[in-house]
């Protein structure tokens, strides 16, 4: 029994230690990437309604992978858009997710995500693809110049 406790207090350990960073306010992200050599992942998001947006999550944000990689190269920054009552955002959030979404997705797209500079120019957009973590730095990486 004692065993099975600590296995899951290293479980629960390992989880928090690298669990995904997001932004959720794009001043805070842009002020982020001008003090850093990071770059801008908006991710434009339906978490409780879109089943590519819940693979992109479950395949590439939520691993160790990708989350030991971002944390040194991006500020990872989401704009949610769910559509049950329970995950109901702030008016103030719901009203910065939807400005971003009229500058950087107007044709909303979902998942999205767009990477931009500490300019504000967007340098390449994606979105889900079958690919591993890995491969999806990689793919993210091709947009940086």
């Amino acid at each position: 029994m004692k065993s099975i406790l600590t296995l899951l207090f290293l479980i629960g350990q390992l989880t928090i230690a690298y669990s995904q960073n997001w932004e959720l306010d794009f001043d805070n992200a842009l002020k982020t990437t001008q003090n850093s050599n990071k770059t801008i992942v908006l991710v434009f998001s339906g978490s409780d309604w879109c089943a590519p947006c819940m693979k992109l999550e479950k395949e590439i944000w939520e691993t160790v992978t990708f989350q030991k990689y971002a944390k040194d190269h991006f500020v990872m920054l989401r704009a949610d858009f769910p559509r049950k009552k329970a995950n109901k955002l702030s008016k103030e959030q719901a009203m910065k997710n939807a400005e971003l979404a009229e500058n950087y997705n107007p044709n909303g797209y979902f998942p999205a995500v767009v990477i931009i500079d500490n300019n504000k120019k967007v340098l390449g957009n994606t979105g889900y693809k079958k690919l591993t973590p890995e491969e999806y730095i990689e793919h993210l990486n091709s947009f940086i110049k």
